[in-house]
């Protein structure tokens, strides 16, 4: 017995070492999941708000199934633990977190599991129960046991942590009178009435008539907003996102050349079939060159085709390009990277619609509408004489400027969550997720590669992440053993990374300077989170860290300056 004891405190002190208090962030982390500590007695009189609006039953059975969440929750990081343990000592984790997590001591009086075999009873006694003790205060002795949070949680502990589902009763309850609480667990089948167990694990049905509620006011939403109903692959909520969308569609329906600009990996090739797929010639090819990619000597023959003969190696005539999106889409990606003889006879191809092969004389009518995209700055290829100024202005007549992922951030948890889809069925892995940690990386990292990098990552997140568990921070980020990923800005426990303020080092000489005041860093902060938001208020108190009264109030102060 005093080997096991001491065991047990090993185990538990190596549980709290996975508690970490972030002052700068103000989160508390345990391991990867964000955790909340909440006063007690605000959370008994929640829960008693509940019981009084809802009635015992239905009170019941939302508590109950709150608890079976985090029982579930909690196994991720026992099955983490299970590799380097018996099956007793992995299962503890699960009592050892409900007393570290101030809910109620407990000790084991008796646990026989086989989790090969899938066998499994467990009795426990429970000690100092916050949720028997506040039902107790607010409405005295009760007829049943009343810990219905905490069943709750070794339900959705065992059945995750077993792979079966484990149903615990409540025998013995500090709030219907017993000195202290005590359950016992056995696999559903084992209960005689498991089936009334079981309903209150189910949905009751308040869910459903809300579950119907949200899908009548879907419908309606979808019915206002009919016409803006993205394409299946497209994705994006933000107001950057749906600014360039709204553009593209603007241009859809006439034939004019259309220039996309953005960083690499924004999803360019996804706007150009977007806007062919749109298009009256939607029916006909779409056809996609990197110009970038195609050696210099040969970019004329791959767009405008080649006859016969017309240099050495040239043994058949062959289509370009241009001929074979006729009746259709052609997307030249890194326009910026044609030569400049072609770019002559591209201009020639916009102005009259004809080309000629390399080596003929005769000229072939196409009808192509011209999608173009670079990551450069055409203006200053002009003036370096790299890039023909007709061409530019030709090119430039309907622009639509993607902006880079880190100024889209509403988009980044809609795309991982599309992306974990779509590789999980790719992979055929059941995934749970992402954990607390990873999404707040995901949204603090720069993102250089754009909507390309996070794809990238989700696909190694996918293949890294153990079955059934949740994507964590290091699956998705690799970095030197035991340190994470300096550009999320994060350090071991989760805070802020000090080297993240090396970016801010110049604004806080002006200031100490005195080229520009506290306050008019604050303007131009809000006012160019307005712009980037393009004038909605809401988006702009996002970017910011900020509810939309306190933008509001801030953005009025700081305009107004202080009354006298």
């Amino acid at each position: 017995m005093p080997k096991l004891r001491l065991v047990e405190q090993t185990a538990s002190d190596d549980l709290r070492s996975r508690v970490h208090f972030c002052t700068e962030t103000g989160q508390i982390w345990l391991h990867e999941h964000r955790m909340l500590l909440v006063h007690a007695e605000a959370q008994a009189s929640l829960r008693k708000e509940l019981i009084d609006t809802l009635g015992i039953e239905r009170a019941r059975g939302l508590l109950t199934r709150m608890g079976y969440a985090s029982g579930v929750r909690d196994a991720e990081l026992a099955r983490m633990r299970a590799e380097n343990a018996s099956d007793r000592e992995a299962f503890m984790t699960g009592p050892q977190l409900h007393s570290l997590e101030g809910i109620v001591r407990s000790t084991p009086v008796r646990l026989e599991l086989d989790r090969a075999a899938g066998t499994f009873y467990g009795e426990f006694l429970w000690e100092n129960s916050w949720e028997g003790q506040w039902h107790r205060h607010f409405y005295g002795i009760h007829a049943e046991p009343v810990c219905w949070t905490q069943v709750g949680y070794a339900c959705g502990y065992a059945s995750a942590f077993m792979g079966r589902t484990i149903l615990y009763k409540e025998v013995e309850c500090v709030g219907s009178g017993q000195a202290g609480c005590r359950i016992i667990g056995k696999p559903a089948e084992e209960w005689d009435d498991a089936a009334e167990q079981m309903r209150y694990l189910a949905p009751g049905p308040l869910a459903d008539r809300i579950v119907d509620l949200q899908a009548q006011v879907e419908q309606l939403r979808a019915r206002i907003d009919e016409k803006e109903t993205l394409p299946a692959d497209m994705v994006g909520v933000s107001p950057g996102f749906r600014g360039a969308y709204a553009l593209l569609q603007q241009a859809a329906s006439s034939q004019i050349t259309v220039l996309l600009l953005g960083e690499t990996g924004v999803g360019k090739e996804m706007f150009a079939r977007c806007l062919h797929d749109s298009g009256a010639r939607r029916e006909g090819p779409f056809i996609a060159v990197n110009c970038a990619a195609i050696p210099p000597e040969l970019v004329e023959a791959e767009l405008f085709g080649v006859e016969k003969g017309a240099y050495t190696g040239a043994l058949v005539s062959r289509q370009g390009r241009f001929e074979r999106a006729d009746g259709g889409s052609l997307f030249l990606d890194e326009i910026g990277d044609l030569p400049l003889a072609a770019q002559a006879k591209l201009l020639r191809v916009l102005q009259d619609g004809q080309i000629e092969r390399l080596g003929d004389q005769r000229s072939r009518r196409v009808r192509v509408r011209l999608i173009a995209a670079t990551n450069s700055d055409l203006q200053q290829l002009v003036r370096e004489g790299r890039f023909r100024s007709d061409l530019y202005y030709r090119l430039n007549a309907y622009q639509i400027l993607i902006p880079p992922l880190r100024e889209r951030k509403e988009d980044i948890s809609v795309l991982a969550k599309r992306f974990l889809e779509k590789y999980s069925t790719l992979s055929g892995k059941k995934l749970r997720g992402f954990t607390d940690k990873a999404k707040r990386a995901l949204l603090t990292y720069a993102w250089p590669g754009n909507i390309r990098e996070l794809e990238n990552m989700i696909e190694r997140g996918v293949i890294l992440a153990p079955g059934g568990a949740r994507i964590e921070l290091n699956h998705l980020f690799s970095a030197q053993p035991g340190e994470p990923a300096r550009e999320l800005g994060l350090d071991a426990r989760g805070g802020l990374d000090v080297g993240r303020w090396e970016a801010g080092k110049g604004l806080c000489e002006a200031i100490f300077n005195g080229v520009m005041t506290l306050d008019q860093l604050e303007v131009m902060l809000l006012e160019t989170a307005i712009d980037k938001a393009r004038g909605n208020l809401s988006s702009a108190a996002r970017m910011l860290g900020l509810t939309r009264p306190q933008f509001a109030y801030r953005l009025k102060h700081l305009h107004d300056g202080p009354k006298t």
